[in-house]
């Protein structure tokens, strides 16, 4: 799925909403503990109440990866039950060097050996080139870097000064020269409100992830003042606002209520905007 492909998915369903499955096996609803694997019911439920109403989901790896075999088998078959039609993400954050980059690639996006191909992985950019490259080598994959985040600590380094500026400005400049928009993204924070103005300055045509709206306290509309472009350009992350409205049996319910009042604002945004 290039950048026009989303889009075409965007305007078709009205909404750039992503929505985050970060599922914790304590908070899944005491029902579906008696299902072999609660964690993926959860997911399937979550799934089948949200899919017309958002984008792309992004399961967050490491709340798989702490349960050990249990929870990795959960993450595949997690993405093999998500539509064709909706964009996935391993929100996996990884950064590495050589070989291990290179398999690190290989374990989210190569289907024959790991049992998942997914459309994106989110990577650290500290190593430079030599550590995005290898995922890079998959043409029909994005590579979404972190750039500016909506942690508060996220001080400490990116937003230091350098001779070129900011630290997370050098990021976009340089890594804009290693793919075009069909394969780069990069991850601003909703936290981070006006400052997405200057961020397309840097990256005018790039899809942007942006987690924190909802829990986290972002604005969508601040986020979309700023940060829209003419492909719309934005895949807007919402977790735990979503899949934790309800503990309840009605559970999947409630998560749908709650991304229908996302995708709702988000169709009145592309409305008012023209770009549907």
């Amino acid at each position: 799925m290039n950048a026009t492909q989303l889009f075409e998915e965007i305007k078709k369903k009205k909404s750039f909403l992503c929505v985050g499955l970060d599922t914790v096996l304590e908070q899944v609803p005491e029902h579906l503990l008696k299902y072999k694997d609660p964690v993926l019911e959860f997911n399937k439920q979550i799934i089948d109440a949200t899919k017309d109403l958002c984008v792309a989901y992004k399961p967050n790896t490491a709340f798989y990866e702490a349960r050990g075999i249990k929870g990795w088998q959960s993450l595949i078959d997690t993405w093999k039950y998500i539509p064709e039609d909706v964009f996935t993400i391993a929100d996996a954050k990884r950064g590495d060097i050589g070989n291990t980059s290179a398999m690190y690639a290989d374990a989210f996006f190569n289907l024959e050996k790991s049992e998942m191909s997914f459309d994106a992985v989110t990577v650290a950019p500290y190593m430079g080139k030599d550590s995005v490259g290898p995922f890079l080598q998959y043409k029909d994959k994005w590579v979404i870097l972190l750039a500016l985040t909506s942690n508060p600590s996220h001080e400490d380094f990116q937003t230091l000064e350098g001779s070129s500026g900011k630290l997370y400005e050098e990021v976009i400049r340089v890594s804009a020269q290693w793919a075009d928009n069909d394969q780069l993204m990069y991850v601003v924070g909703a936290t981070r409100g006006k400052e997405f103005e200057h961020i397309r300055k840097l990256a005018p045509d790039n899809f942007l992830l942006v987690p924190g709206v909802g829990a986290q306290g972002g604005s969508l509309a601040e986020v979309c003042e700023y940060g829209l472009n003419t492909q719309c350009g934005l895949l807007v992350n919402s977790s735990r606002g979503i899949i934790y409205a309800s503990k309840g049996l009605d559970f999947a319910e409630k998560a749908r209520e709650e991304a229908l009042k996302l995708q709702k604002e988000m169709e009145h945004i592309l409305k008012n905007k023209g770009l549907i």
